[in-house]
């Protein structure tokens, strides 16, 4: 087991008890968060996803916020603590109180997914872990039973996913359904199983065990997509916009601040045309060094500047891997390089933060995302790209800053650096806070400054970078636009914005392959509000900056950005306004 230890700890307060009680109580009430959080002893248990259970955690989050009101912060550290948990609690209850878990189906981030995800995070390596997997998947149906009778009750309430999302769940879930397809089937009769279960004297009841969770997992999965085709599909609405009573309670949560939305569109369209004419300044120089033979010669046919740019890269075989396995070595490459870069001059990175693993996830459907260390550092930080079977060459040019973003200084720096700061921060704090603006304002962030410090001054990486930050500005437009109903510019059909203008504008700014871009587009109209808290968090993040920047000029003093990031990340994840309040 890692060693821990830190020399200086601080005395936990009576606001620390009760978000480290809290945290025990949502390990309980949901054993996927624990598994989630690295809580050991809850891997064999299932959540319940029924309205009671949904119930159940209400009234412990209520009953966590009447215990805060009791006690007054001793610190700066409860101080800040006692403002998180508010804010993040209390938006929990007030997605509750809308009704909102009970509707709680989309492309990405709904039940579908996470009783399946839930699998890529439990430990594979004992007999008892095995056990843990089968017990799990035996109660698969058990819980799309309950999760259904939520999604029943939310319709009753006229509270149903537009039929876009539903069409796309039940596709997903008869995925897991077809034992051809399904991730369950060759899950549970592996290498990693038989590794596991080699000599072991229950062996043969493990094997059984896994073999009848599987098909308890198919059969799960089975059920959920013909209710979503029979039951659901009929009452989804076809609009696929929000509106802007639920749009703005969506943006609060995930952003963990209050944004003029109007402005804030605005802005998008401003940053969209900023960040396009700064690609393209690249892409001219990329041009320029391909007609004097020193970047490849794919730049022929017609299209944009930054499309002749794109092809040129892409014909560079020097910026081509072949296989997952090449792509798996580069990206394990590409962050080790980093850390040992970062580490003592920009950031002073804890021992065990240092290890940062690179996988190929067991899904195929696209997308690279983190997921955060165990609370001892037994599971690392990893960092996944999930394949499509038909995907078989990477470009580096795209995906380093990528790298970057996903791992050191991005999310990996930035969740690992909590979870370590057992010194300082409460369980709560290190492992169940979660807050999407933060968090991935922090990753976009971490972008542009791996740019300034000079690890994209190649013009193909550089392109890469402002590639990423043209698809996140776009779908600020996007999201806003379509799930508000805002006016949408001429170039793009003028009117209003709807989903059909809005395929159209991220077909121009996304380059993906079409696949990818639907995707993404199904997952913004299912998930509004989310997809642009990267890009506003990036903003806010660039803010708060300046603010220190300026708030040290205004005393005389010259900025240390190193102290600054330092200060800010031993926050851990926290609102935006949490956090703004907490660095003035």
């Amino acid at each position: 087991m890692t060693d821990l230890s830190a020399s200086v700890v601080r005395a936990a307060s009576p606001i620390d008890e009760i978000a480290d009680r809290y945290v025990d109580t949502i390990a309980r009430l949901d054993p996927l968060a624990a598994t989630a959080m690295g809580i050991a002893g809850f891997d064999g248990a299932m959540t319940v996803f029924s309205p009671a259970g949904l119930a159940a955690r209400a009234d412990a989050a209520r009953a966590v916020l009447v215990e805060l009101a009791a006690q007054a912060p001793t610190d700066a550290v409860d101080a800040v603590t006692a403002a998180a948990m508010r804010e993040r609690i209390g938006l929990d209850l007030e997605l509750d109180d809308a009704g909102e878990w009970l509707a709680s189906l989309n492309n990405i981030a709904s039940p579908v997914q996470v009783l399946r995800d839930t699998f890529d995070l439990m430990p594979t390596d004992t007999v008892a872990a095995w056990e843990n997997i089968a017990a799990r998947m035996n109660a698969l149906p058990s819980a799309v039973e309950g999760y259904t009778q939520s999604l029943a009750a939310g319709a009753a309430r006229g509270l149903v996913a537009a039929a876009r999302q539903v069409d796309e769940a039940a596709a997903q879930a008869q995925e897991q359904a077809d034992a051809e397809t399904s991730f369950f089937t060759a899950f549970s009769s592996g290498a990693d199983v038989e590794e596991a279960l080699a000599n072991s004297p229950v062996a043969e009841r493990v094997r059984a065990d896994l073999a009848r969770g599987a098909e308890a997992a198919r059969s799960a999965y089975r059920e959920l997509a013909r209710f979503l085709r029979e039951e659901l599909a009929p009452q989804a609405p076809a609009a696929d916009a929000a509106g802007r009573e639920r749009y703005a309670l969506w943006s609060r949560y995930f952003l963990g601040a209050a944004v003029d939305l109007d402005e804030t569109y605005a802005w998008g369209l401003e940053e969209l045309a900023r960040v396009v004419a700064e690609q393209e300044a690249v892409a001219e120089q990329i041009l320029g060094l391909a007609a004097d033979g020193d970047v490849g010669d794919g730049a022929t046919g017609d299209g944009d500047v930054v499309r002749l740019a794109i092809a040129v890269l892409d014909a560079d075989p020097g910026r081509t891997l072949h296989g997952t396995d090449a792509l798996r070595a580069w990206m394990q490459a590409t962050s080790d390089a980093a850390i040992a870069a970062l580490d003592g001059t920009q950031f002073d990175i804890p021992a065990p933060v240092r290890a940062l693993e690179c996988l190929i996830a067991p899904t195929q459907q696209g997308g690279i995302y983190y997921t955060a260390p165990s609370d001892d550092f037994s599971r690392p930080g990893r960092m996944w790209w999930s394949v499509p079977p038909e995907v078989t060459e990477f470009s580096t040019w795209r995906e380093k800053t990528t790298v970057f973003h996903e791992g050191v200084p991005g999310h990996h720096l930035q969740c690992g650096q909590a979870v370590f700061d057992r010194a300082t921060l409460n369980r709560w704090r290190r492992l169940a806070c979660w807050v999407s603006g933060h968090g991935e304002g922090w990753a976009l962030y971490a972008e542009r400054l791996m740019g300034d410090l000079g690890f994209l001054d190649d013009l193909g990486d550089r392109l890469g970078m402002l590639d990423g930050q043209r698809m996140r500005a776009a779908r600020v437009v996007f999201d806003l636009g379509v799930h508000l109903g805002l006016p949408a510019p001429e170039r793009w059909g003028g009117g209003t914005w709807d989903a059909d203008k809005g395929w159209e504008f991220l077909r121009a700014n996304m380059n993906m392959p079409e696949p990818f871009v639907r995707f993404e587009f199904n997952r913004y109209l299912g998930w509004p509000g989310q997809a642009p808290s990267y890009k506003i968090g990036q903003r806010l993040w660039e803010r708060a900056r300046d603010d220190a920047a300026a708030a040290a000029a205004a005393r005389g003093e010259d900025f240390d950005l190193r102290a600054f990031h330092a200060r800010a990340l031993g926050l851990g994840s926290v609102g935006l306004d949490v956090l703004r309040a907490a660095l003035a």
